[in-house]
């Protein structure tokens, strides 16, 4: 799979002051050959603009990250995909990496290891976890950039319609496949969200939303819970 194609899907929505940045970032892979898609949620901004101004394809796709990720499924042409978080940046040779890691092995599908760009030291503690969590469970995290082959992610019919716990979804139907490509090299994420609503108390927000999903509770219900 070495020749293979890879297709960068980002969700956005009102993403106007850094989707520029995210593209520019993206420049290397897409001069090596990387198709770059921003499924815009029905963005009030100028994010979509930008997006074709920055040369990326622009779809225009329902609000919601799993719906706007599928609609860039269904247009991307790549025989790999990654979903990429418009806060997200990747290391600079991601794409030889994944190119790498679903060329040598058993795996259809893994994800990077991830650290969360703010002040507060205990972030570096949360993403080791999360890292470490993620590479004995099988299961990942959106911030941490799934990746995959088309042929796997059509096997399990694409990400689910759903709100929210989309990606714990996808991590346990690939692992039917098999387990996940666990790259060490990181992809930075914002955090912005911690920041913002406090790190403890962001925190115990996703283990309580994690365990409720686990426990039965529906994605619905969990998304009128996280905001």
């Amino acid at each position: 799979m070495t020749s293979a194609r890879l297709s960068v899907v980002i969700p956005a929505l009102n993403e106007a002051a850094g989707i520029l940045a995210v593209l520019h970032a993206l420049a290397p892979l897409a001069a090596r050959g990387a198709q770059l898609l921003v499924a815009d949620g029905g963005s009030s901004d100028a994010t979509a603009a930008l997006a074709q101004a920055g040369g990326a394809q622009v779809i225009h796709a329902p609000r919601g990250r799993a719906l706007q990720m599928i609609a860039g499924a269904q247009q991307a042409t790549g025989d790999m995909l990654l979903f990429l978080h418009a806060d997200t940046r990747l290391p600079l040779d991601a794409d030889r990496l994944i190119a790498h890691a679903l060329a040598n092995g058993p795996q259809v599908w893994g994800r990077f290891d991830v650290r969360i760009a703010a002040q507060p030291r205990l972030l570096r503690v949360i993403a080791a976890f999360m890292n470490s969590r993620a590479r004995w469970s099988g299961i990942a995290t959106g911030d941490q950039a799934l990746f995959m082959t088309r042929a796997a992610f059509d096997a399990v019919g694409g990400f689910p319609a759903q709100p929210l716990m989309e990606d714990i979804e996808m991590s346990a139907q690939l692992l039917k496949i098999s387990r996940p490509a666990c790259l060490r090299a990181r992809v930075v994420t914002s955090g912005r969200r911690w920041e913002t609503q406090g790190v403890w108390r962001t925190v115990l927000l996703m283990w309580r939303l994690r365990l409720a999903y686990w426990r039965g509770a529906t994605p619905e219900r969990l998304a009128a819970l996280y905001k």
